[in-house]
């Protein structure tokens, strides 16, 4: 086997000029800043002036690793197979195509190029077999990866690593406890792959005890263990965590900061997010697309939608990540004729082509504005144009477009005819439109055609029938939930004033100004009644008297949020609420009267959408 050439060998029959030219052309192969398109074009300008011909194994080895980090990695596997013959390949040569391998998931190629390095003597190299076992894991073969390891004369961390790491994603975390006392010497990646495993695996206390006895831990870890929270819907220590980050003596990097970020737009938490704004530029970060996405999602989630704007504007280099953040927020905020205009432009532009995430943004804008034949047109035309295949997201957004509409019917029909099984969501979908326009018996038909009902499902039904007087079927869907132990969600409100995090709950009377804040609702209260407000009782299911109806809606979270927003902030300013249910057809009506009143915008994200109410008018238009 030859030996990998030295760096600084220079061909005597290549002149000092041409040796130096190839030199630039390799550091250019070896930058990890060299776009797909800059690395096809050296590659061709060595080919064409005839210098890869005379290039060492070690210049083959630097385009292959230049093809191996590209966007295209399979481009690295093409390359090889031209070139194969030329060169007795090494180490290096291996490792770089199973790189390669490892970043394309391509199980087929992993095993040609592990029994290749297995035929030509690599087997007794510990590390290439390590890249084997690491592509295994990657291409989800988790069988032939404990094959692989069996067989290995040689096993190290590295390899343990490989296979927990392998195991907690698949969530056996049996074997990989197991593996883990086994390891030879447990280090800092070990104990990260278990707090992801165990996060993953839903088991969020177990990941943080693990993460607490590690012996040291890297910025991996803590970010493993802080995107664990987000996953496991705990932002809130998810943030606070990410705080604990900043006082030890590591500094965050782009995933800390963009998963940070993202607990920030689950909780509504627009001061936390427009701090970590300002750590971002203070700390010079790139705002690259990854960065700039997360900035954009964020602000979008937390009701502002011209920051979301302004940060998309400002970046300089887009991709489909940030396109697609921007035309899903205009659409979640209402902003649904600015969401399709975007929409267009992402088209004229030609850099970023939509994907499966902008036709869900652009149909989304379509049911939230009415746009029944622009959405129709988008979804039989459009995706077909791009080449995008509809997947259930796409279909419970057309469902949902047909049924706002009042053509109940033919979402219907969308439904029976779909390619795909329909989920729970699209047939909430259909619902949705049944409560809209009071069609009973479809709302029961498709009650009974979901395969598995929620407490809400219930409650949508039995507000359908109080809609229309059916109380004796209201009765008949409370013994129903009671009978099979169905208990409904309780609503939860969070609101963020002075950087602090405030949760109501609806009926609960715990938080500290629950006096002020009860004092203050019954002020607005008697204001209300007086412009002309009627509390919509019927969406009460308990069966009390009227009086203690109108009580219970008093006591619904986002009301006990408002309350507390219209204590705690300064007069004539916005406040933001975010709330686990959708927002009742009451509460929508009261803090219609409740903005007019106070002049306050107040801005509500519930389940489906977002609502902001100013001067007695909600941006939704009451169509929601």
């Amino acid at each position: 086997m030859r030996s990998n050439a030295s760096s600084s060998f220079q061909p005597k029959h290549m002149s000092i000029s041409l040796w130096s030219q190839r030199r630039k052309l390799v550091d250019l192969l070896q930058s990890p800043s060299t776009t797909t398109k800059q690395l096809k074009q050296i590659h061709a300008q060595l080919l064409l002036q005839n210098l890869l011909p005379h290039c060492s194994l070690y210049s083959y080895n630097s385009v292959l690793l230049g093809y191996a980090n590209s966007p295209a990695p399979t481009d690295a596997i093409a390359f090889f197979a031209t070139q194969m013959g030329h060169l007795a390949w090494n180490k290096f040569t291996f490792q770089f195509l199973l790189k390669a391998t490892s970043r394309s998931k391509s199980i087929i190629h992993t095993a040609q190029i592990h029994l290749m390095a297995l035929k030509l003597g690599f087997g007794s190299y510990s590390n290439i077999m390590n890249a084997s076992l690491h592509c295994y894991v990657e291409c989800g073969r988790i069988a032939d990866a404990q094959k692989l390891f069996d067989e290995m004369p040689c096993r190290d961390v590295v390899s343990f690593n490989s296979l927990i790491h392998g195991y907690a994603e698949l969530g056996n975390m049996d074997l990989a406890f197991q593996l883990f006392q086994q390891a030879p010497a447990q280090n800092v990646i070990t104990w990260t792959a278990l707090v992801v495993g165990l996060s993953r695996n839903g088991d969020i206390f177990a990941a943080r005890h693990v993460f607490e006895e590690m012996p040291e831990r890297d910025l991996v870890s803590w970010n493993a263990i802080i995107s664990g929270y987000v996953k496991n819907q705990d932002p809130v220590e998810a943030l606070q965590l990410f705080r604990r980050l900043l006082t030890e003596n590591l500094k965050p990097n782009s995933i800390s900061i963009s998963t940070a970020l993202s607990a920030c737009a689950s909780l509504g938490a627009l001061e936390a997010g427009k701090w970590i704004h300002v750590f971002i530029n203070k700390n010079r970060f790139r705002l690259d697309p990854f960065l700039g996405s997360a900035l954009i999602d964020m602000y979008c989630k937390c009701g502002v939608v011209e920051l979301g704007v302004e940060v998309f504007w400002r970046l300089g280099e887009k991709n489909s990540c940030t396109w697609n953040a921007l035309i899903n927020g205009l659409a979640m905020n209402g902003h649904a004729e600015l969401a399709l205009q975007m929409f267009d432009y992402m088209r004229t532009d030609g850099l970023c082509r939509p994907d499966e995430v902008t036709f869900v943004g652009v149909l989304l804008a379509c049911s939230h504005g009415g746009f029944v034949e622009e959405g129709r047109r988008h979804f039989y035309c459009t995706l077909k144009e791009y080449g995008v295949t509809p997947v259930l997201e796409h279909y419970a957004c057309l469902v949902d477009l047909l049924g706002r509409g009042g053509l109940l019917l033919e979402a219907e029909e969308v439904i029976r005819t779909m390619p795909i099984t329909p989920d729970v969501v699209v047939w909430r979908s259909l619902l949705g439109g049944c409560i809209l326009h009071k069609d009973v018996k479809l709302g029961e038909r498709v009650l009974l055609e979901m395969e598995s009902c929620s407490s809400g499902d219930y409650v949508l039904l039995s507000n359908l029938y109080a809609s229309v007087g059916r109380w004796k079927d209201v009765e008949k869907v409370r013994k129903i939930m009671k009978d099979r132990g169905i208990e409904k969600v309780p609503g939860c409100s969070s609101i963020e004033v002075d950087n602090m995090i405030h949760e109501f709950i609806s009926g609960d009377k715990s938080h500290p100004r629950y006096t002020a804040i009860c004092e203050k609702l019954e002020e607005l209260g008697r204001k209300m009644y007086e412009d002309g407000y009627s509390a919509e009782t019927s969406v009460v299911l308990y069966d009390i008297e009227e009086e203690e109806k109108e009580q219970a809606l008093e006591h619904h979270s986002e009301k006990l949020a408002i309350g507390f927003g219209l204590i705690s902030t300064v007069p004539g300013c916005t406040f933001r609420i975010v709330k686990n249910l959708q927002i009742c057809t009451d509460c929508h009506t009261a803090t219609k009267f409740i903005s007019k009143i106070c002049n306050r915008e107040i801005v509500i994200r519930d389940r489906i959408r977002f609502h902001h109410f100013r001067d007695g008018i909600c941006s939704c238009n009451d169509y929601w």
